[in-house]
């Protein structure tokens, strides 16, 4: 018998406005759109009617002092999700929820309870939350060591688990018809891939090249069999910002003023930032000197993004004006700027290596960027065979190809109380 054919999985980030830090600035769209429901909800039925894998929404404890630059997310996952449940009846719905500042018995119920009203559509994204202003938010005058942070979500992840099984064997949250939600985790450190081999169900990466992806799937694929997981069952899913044009030359225009858009001192401090370092006095047209940041092991941030700002710096010895440009105000992911044939060229080129089960695809910006991808690039995938037409079963499970998990029985590991 021979073996079904691989399928294209899709999501679409809503990261508020849009993946660039100047997207609420774009001409066509409301600047405020961030903080209206029926922003998100609109687009959920949009992915809905593409026949999208799911939705994705990002978060972060904490209030980050950029509100002067652009907009924030304008509402706390959980509730977001719980609305958009309400308003369709397919997509999947994954929602980011930090392991680092959650209590794992209360986000259990939480997520139980959204997943089994949505009818078995939740995923959950599995984050460790770096940076001063979360940890500020908690009491905690410095943020906790990077891996202090990858060994509580291992151990938080476990027990919210074990919490959906129900202590002792006695269920303590509503069935889901999926089992339990799909477990969804970002970060491709050390620890990061580790974390994903021992929990992850999806994985969303950030790699910027085909090779670097095979070798981060080789990696977690590793780590799945070691602890004794099928490497199949991971789905691997990096982001991909797409700006669209009905030509090339549209589409580069279009980038151009994205670009032009973004407030440069948002994009340096959500840079520096990010990588633990202070940007502040730096000349934008000076060559960023490799030398002088630290290795990836010593950044007090992500080391995910942090290696990924090397390897640009590396490959295209760009000032930090243009290292700025190239990442769109911060957020770091691939950029595939092109005509709906070019973008679908580029998302088959990477499928086909293996690189990439699907993407997470996050539009330059919303929901007009949204627009572009789901009535030019999900049809021109579709007349290629790579990506469905209709939903072939009712669960993020079912869209994703993931078997339906058993909650594990026991009971749940205790947390350390030091944290």
């Amino acid at each position: 018998m021979s073996e079904p054919a691989r399928e294209l999985h899709l999501n679409v980030n809503i990261l508020n406005a849009g993946v660039f830090g100047g997207s609420w600035r774009v001409p066509e769209n409301d600047p405020l759109s961030a903080y209206a429901w029926d922003h998100y909800v609109d687009i959920a039925k949009k992915a809905e009617l593409a026949r999208l894998d799911a939705i994705f929404l990002a978060d972060g404890p904490g209030l980050e002092p950029d509100l002067a630059y652009r907009p924030g997310n304008g509402f706390e996952p959980s509730v977001l999700l719980a609305r958009i449940a309400a308003e369709t009846d397919r997509i999947g719905l994954i929602g980011t929820f930090s392991s680092s500042y959650n209590d794992a018995d209360e986000l259990a119920a939480r997520l139980a309870g959204i997943d089994a009203l949505s009818g078995g559509r939740l995923g959950w994204n599995v984050v460790t939350t770096a940076g001063a202003a979360a940890a500020a938010n908690f009491g905690r005058p410095v943020e906790p060591a990077h891996a202090a942070r990858y060994a509580r979500a291992s151990d938080v992840t476990a027990r919210v688990i074990s919490v959906w099984a129900g202590q002792d064997g006695v269920p303590r949250v509503p069935a889901s018809p999926q089992g339990r939600p799909v477990l969804v985790q970002a970060g491709a450190s050390k620890d990061g891939t580790r974390l994903a081999g021992e929990h992850a169900e999806a994985v969303f990466t950030a790699a910027q090249t085909i090779d670097e992806a095979l070798a981060l799937r080789r990696a977690i694929d590793e780590q799945a069999a070691a602890f004794g997981r099928r490497p199949e069952h991971v789905v691997i899913l990096p982001g991909l910002s797409t700006v669209v044009g009905s030509t090339e030359a549209e589409a580069r225009e279009r980038r151009r003023l994205l670009a032009d858009l973004v407030p440069e001192p948002y994009a340096l401090r959500r840079l520096g930032g990010q990588l633990g370092i202070d940007l502040s006095a730096v000349d934008l047209d000076e060559a960023v000197p490799r030398g002088a940041f630290p290795v990836p092991e010593q950044a007090a941030g992500s080391q995910t993004f942090y290696r990924l700002v090397l390897g640009i710096i590396e490959r295209d010895r760009p000032t930090y004006r243009q290292l700025l440009r190239t990442l769109g105000g911060g957020a770091g992911h691939r950029i595939v700027v092109g005509t709906p044939e070019q973008i679908a060229d580029d998302i088959e080129r990477w499928f086909r290596a293996g690189a990439a089960d699907g993407f997470n695809v996050m539009p330059d910006a919303l929901p007009s960027g949204f627009d572009h991808f789901a009535e030019q690039v999900v049809p021109e995938l579709q007349r290629r065979g790579l990506f469905r037409t209709e939903y072939a079963g009712d669960t993020l499970r079912d869209h994703l190809g993931l078997p339906v998990r058993e909650p594990l029985r026991g009971s749940p590991p205790v947390l350390s109380a030091t944290w």
